[in-house]
């Protein structure tokens, strides 16, 4: 089991930057992929950004790839999603997501979720 609380979220015009945090506990970062989802009104939740759980590789989604950057922090037991140049369709909830592995931009196995941060694009 992790738990798993994001922050950072808020409003910000296209164009603009901000980086999300997610504080986990329980089990530590060693056991799960690491990354981000997120999900709009109306949308299915979407992958966007995860480290294996060995923490030396990543995936991002095709969306995001360029743009955001994802990093850890062991010692702290943190993730943090660095989102540059973003876009009106990045408005969404982000979510904190763990799971039992990543691979090929879907976590698998038990897959846990934070509360979620919304963030806010406007043009």
């Amino acid at each position: 089991q992790v738990q798993l609380v994001e922050s950072g979220g808020g409003l910000v015009q296209a164009g603009g930057s901000l980086r999300l945090s997610c504080a986990a506990s329980g089990r530590t970062f060693s056991s799960y992929a690491m990354g981000w989802s997120r999900q709009a009104p109306g949308k299915e939740r979407e992958f966007v950004a995860a480290f294996t759980s060995s923490g030396r590789s990543t995936w991002y989604a095709d969306s995001v790839k360029g743009r955001f950057t994802i990093s850890r922090d062991n010692a702290k037991n943190t993730v943090y999603l660095q989102m540059n140049s973003l876009k009106p369709e990045d408005t969404a909830v982000y979510y904190c997501t763990a799971g039992s592995s990543i691979y090929n931009s879907r976590f698998q196995g038990s897959v846990y979720w934070g509360q979620g941060t919304q963030v806010t694009v406007s043009s």
